[in-house]
């Protein structure tokens, strides 16, 4: 199944994820030497990380635009659209993602959604939403007491106002699964990608590759190369657990990478804790995100499946490394969005955490890309690695995460990886220097 990329089912914390004159693979699901089998599994877990302690205001005032208790700590405990825009330079773009469709692929529902962004976009004086559900096999009724609904409702909630918020202009398209199990989930994404619903696709969940069925396997990496070959962009969390994930049965962790965001044609999104002005937004640095306290910390680490693909040998990996870039998901400096039907009252801003918000903010970004390049970008990683393999080009593009690592701290401690300069599996690429690095990816439309 798809689990949201956060540490519990689901994964909020709130926790299922090239061009120039590089050719982008289409690669095969050809295994690593050191494959296993994959287990029956089953479901995807959300990326999102809420609990405890997400509640951070009480009741939106409309058309006042809070200043937080929250943001006013150093480093800042949470931002909103106006601080993260500014960020990561989002704010210097004159692109609203005009004319561009972002697919969000979700299970379940939330039967307030509409209601939370038209809320968010008032209390952050954001344009109102392009927001179109679609549900190919028909819509789940919602189950306020059913603890899983509830926060897929919560990953929807990140998912819908944090994409809106970097490209405000850009059309939301949800699809929504059934469930969250695997087969549900592949059969809403294989609905965007087979009628090319979207020009980018965000995918805030995730499990172990060993716990995926080889046949829901196999046709979610034949889904990803007709995805590539239609020039849809593919972002995936890489899960919330550091180098670890839920075993299969779901009694312990273990290390393993994060599917989908670990397939060679999707763009895997980890996480950072990110310090800026709570009130400007200005940068000062960001940390791999590693939150023991809450049992989180950044996905990442090299499949079981995969083998290096082309875009990453110069690395010299063991096979397929993820994540390729990251975005703030600290929970202790996460952002803040409107919720209602998390069951505590009407209109109340949440601080959410989690590699969730990474995935459709970094779609939100090529969007943006799209729009100002007139086309699709397609899929990005034989380009983001080429680029950044330049020594100059790198840091105007990127800010290289040197600092932390993604080791998961819980019931047991899973080793993980250390951030390094350049790529490392535990932040990838780093995170985007956007009023840099969205022209230059328009170039690829």
């Amino acid at each position: 199944m798809s689990v949201p990329a956060v540490s519990h089912r689901p994964r909020l914390v709130v926790s299922l994820v090239a061009a120039g004159v590089l050719v982008a693979s289409v690669f095969s699901a050809e295994p690593a030497a050191n494959a296993t089998s994959a287990g029956s599994g089953g479901h995807r877990t959300p990326a999102i990380g809420i609990r405890p302690h997400y509640t951070v205001a009480g009741r939106v005032t409309p058309g006042v635009v809070p200043t937080f208790s929250c943001q006013l700590t150093t480093p800042a405990n949470c931002y909103g659209p106006a601080q993260i825009r500014a960020a990561y330079g989002v704010d210097q773009l004159s692109a609203d993602g005009k004319g561009t469709t972002i697919a969000i692929v979700d299970a379940f529902q939330s039967p307030t959604i509409q209601h939370d962004v038209d809320t968010f976009d008032a209390l952050f004086n954001l344009p109102s939403v392009n927001l179109e559900q679609i549900a190919p096999q028909g819509l789940t009724p919602f189950d306020s007491g059913n603890a899983d609904m509830v926060g897929w409702a919560g990953e929807i909630t990140l998912d819908v106002e944090w994409a809106h918020a970097i490209a405000p202009k850009a059309t939301i398209r949800l699809v929504l699964a059934r469930s969250d199990a695997d087969a549900d989930i592949l059969a809403a994404t294989k609905w965007v990608v087979d009628h090319s619903a979207a020009d980018v696709l965000s995918q805030s969940f995730g499990e172990a590759e060993q716990c995926v069925d080889p046949s829901i396997q196999a046709q979610q990496q034949a889904m990803f190369v007709r995805a590539l070959q239609k020039r849809i962009t593919a972002f995936a969390s890489s899960g919330d657990q550091g180098a670890a994930q839920p075993t299969c049965d779901g009694s312990t962790f273990f290390k393993a990478a994060s599917s989908p965001a670990s397939d060679p044609n999707v763009t895997g999104v980890g996480g950072t804790r990110l310090d800026a002005n709570g009130i400007t937004g200005a940068y000062n640095g960001e940390t791999v995100w590693n939150e023991p306290g809450f049992q989180a910390a950044g996905g990442g680490g090299y499949s079981v499946i995969y083998r290096t693909p082309g875009y990453q040998a110069s690395r010299h990996l063991p096979s397929r490394g993820v994540p390729d870039v990251s975005y703030n998901a600290a929970i202790n400096g996460g952002v803040l969005a409107v919720w209602s039907s998390s069951g505590d009252g009407p209109d109340l801003v949440f601080r959410f955490g989690g590699t969730s918000a990474g995935s459709p903010q970094w779609a939100g970004l090529t969007a943006l890309a799209d729009q100002m390049g007139h086309g699709r970008v397609g899929m990005l990683n034989s380009w983001l690695y080429g680029i950044t393999s330049s020594p100059t080009l790198y840091p105007q593009l990127f800010h290289d995460v040197t600092v932390g690592d993604n080791t998961y701290f819980g019931d047991v401690t899973v080793g993980g990886f250390s951030a390094t300069p350049g790529w490392d599996a535990a932040s990838g690429l780093g995170t985007p220097k956007a009023n840099v690095l969205v022209p230059r990816m328009a170039t690829l439309g």
